[in-house]
């Protein structure tokens, strides 16, 4: 039913295979320019949202997430490697022989790896600048971090699984989808769904809690906090990316018929 999408993202995964092997720094160059420009969009929808929350508007979930499409843009159409993404894409190709399975776990590393390095980047240079130097910036950066970095285990892993969910859906549409115009109305639907529902995207919070960190450090705003949150989160991303995106649309399209 999807034979040729899927084959399509097979040959996409063989693609960021061959990048590895031919280039590990430009792997890793192409790994944190999507961990940067997912950083630039935390930070738009932040710097957007800090004034609404110092006059407690209801609007803030829609503003920030009508926004947000800027990060999942810039990745895709510009061109660059989401850990997220790729959460479908490798197995993909691993399940379609298009590359092996440790192939696969190498790029996963890297990538999340690269991931990291451009949000650290981003948010050393977003700190500098001073873009989070107010005090209702600052304020409303502090208590964002505080609540990602407080919440639970459970709570933080099936959020990482939701909004995984969605954000590999607008991934899954553009490898459908034929015009430029196609791809960004789906990315823009599907991130307003992850940031309106209040859903943990572990590369942007990358940047979010390494920028807090940097800018407004406090009790509840440490770097042992990031572990806490982005471990749940990232096997949250995994589950939904790699089971309900990858695996069951590979399955779905498999050639023979189905046991």
């Amino acid at each position: 039913m999807y034979q040729s999408v899927i084959e399509t993202i097979a040959e996409s995964a063989a693609a960021k295979s061959s990048l590895f092997t031919r280039s590990f720094t430009g792997y890793l160059i192409h790994s944190a320019m999507a961990g940067a420009y997912v950083g630039l969009g935390i930070v738009l929808i932040f710097v957007l949202g800090a004034p609404l929350h110092a006059t407690q508007s209801p609007f803030i979930p829609l503003v920030m997430g009508a926004c947000f499409g800027i990060a999942l843009s810039l990745v895709i159409l510009a061109g660059s490697d989401l850990f997220t993404g790729n959460t479908m894409v490798l197995p993909i190709g691993a399940w379609t022989g298009k590359i092996q399975w440790q192939t696969v776990l190498k790029l996963f590393v890297f990538n999340y790896l690269g991931n990291f390095l451009g949000s650290i980047v981003l948010a050393w240079m977003v700190s500098e600048a001073g873009i989070f130097s107010s005090e209702s910036s600052a304020q409303f950066l502090s208590v964002v971090a505080s609540k990602k970095m407080g919440a639970g285990f459970w709570k933080l892993f099936l959020r990482g699984i939701l909004c995984n969910w969605l954000v590999v859906l607008a991934v899954w549409s553009c490898y459908r989808l034929k015009t430029e115009s196609g791809k960004l109305i789906m990315i823009f639907w599907c991130l307003l769904g992850f940031i309106g529902s209040g859903y943990e995207h572990s590369v942007a919070n990358m940047t979010l809690l390494t920028l807090a960190n940097f800018a407004v450090p406090g009790e509840t705003v440490t770097w042992a906090g990031v572990a806490r949150n982005l471990i749940p989160v990232t096997l949250g991303n995994f589950v939904s990316g790699f089971l309900f995106m990858g695996e069951a649309y590979w399955w779905i399209s498999r050639p023979e018929k189905l046991s």
